[in-house]
C-alpha cells in the first residue's frame, strides 16, 4: 500500500506489525478516498460511523452558530486522526462538519469493526481496542485545552493562551502553528481583523515575533 508507513505510525496501529496491519485495514473495511479541498467528509446532522486518517493534505473539523460563522474545533494533518470521538459515541446526529483544508486523502475505517472482535481473530485486535481508549483519553485532554483557550474573556488573552500551550508542545520559544490567519481566527472563534490588529500590537509591544504562521514568544 503506498501510505502504508504513514497508516503505521498512527497511534490506533502502535505496536502492530507491518504484515498484520495489512490483513487488518482489509479487516477494518478501510476505504481510500479523496477529496478536493473545501470539500466535506461529512456533514453537520449526518451520523458519524467511520473515522478518518489524513494520508496527505489536511482536514479541519468545523462548527457554525446559527449566524452561519464558522469555527474550527481541530485539525488533522497527514498521519493524524479524526472523527473518532464523534463515531465512538454514536450520536446520530453530528453536530461538526469534516473539511478538506486542501486536497486530502483520507483513510476511512469503519469504526464498528474496531470495538468488535472479527470472525478470523485477529491476534492484534484486543491492542487495537486498548490503541483506541488510549487516543479518546488524550483527545479529552485536547478538547479541555480547547476550553480553556475559548473560555479566555478578550482575544490578547486567547492568543497567548494558545500560543503558551504551542510553545510546550514545541518546547522552544519558537514554533510554527497549523492554522493561517483565517483559520487560526476560526480557531479562536474571533474576529479576523480584530484578531489581526491584537498580534500587530503584542508584536509592536515586544511580546511576540511571527512571521506568517511562525511564531516567537519574546
Amino acid at each position: 500500500m503506498k501510505y502504508i508507513e504513514i497508516i503505521k505510525q498512527n497511534p490506533l496501529f502502535k505496536g502492530i506489525a507491518e504484515n498484520d496491519l495489512k490483513t487488518m485495514l482489509s479487516c477494518l473495511s478501510s476505504e481510500l478516498c479523496f477529496y478536493h479541498r473545501d470539500s466535506f467528509v461529512f456533514l453537520t446532522g449526518e451520523s458519524i460511523n467511520r473515522i478518518g486518517i489524513v494520508l496527505s493534505g489536511k482536514i479541519i473539523i468545523t462548527k457554525e452558530d446559527e449566524f452561519g460563522n464558522r469555527g474550527i474545533i481541530a485539525e488533522a494533518i497527514s498521519g493524524e486522526m479524526f472523527g473518532e470521538a464523534f463515531a465512538c459515541s454514536e450520536i446520530m446526529n453530528s453536530s461538526v462538519s469534516a473539511q478538506a483544508a486542501e486536497d486530502s486523502e483520507v483513510l476511512l475505517i469503519d469504526y464498528k469493526r474496531i470495538f468488535t472482535t472479527c470472525p478470523s481473530a485477529c491476534a492484534f485486535h484486543t491492542k487495537l481496542i486498548e490503541n483506541m481508549l488510549m487516543i479518546l483519553a488524550k483527545k479529552i485532554l485536547i478538547l479541555n485545552q480547547k476550553i480553556d483557550i475559548i473560555s479566555q474573556r478578550t482575544t490578547r488573552e486567547k492568543l497567548m493562551t494558545y500560543f503558551e500551550i504551542q510553545k510546550g508542545i514545541a518546547k522552544s520559544d519558537k514554533f510554527t502553528i497549523p492554522y493561517n490567519r483565517e483559520e487560526l481566527a476560526d480557531f479562536l472563534f474571533v474576529d479576523r481583523s480584530a484578531m489581526s490588529r491584537e498580534l500587530s500590537r503584542m508584536r509592536d509591544e515586544g511580546l511576540i515575533d511571527f512571521y506568517k504562521n511562525k511564531f516567537e514568544m519574546l
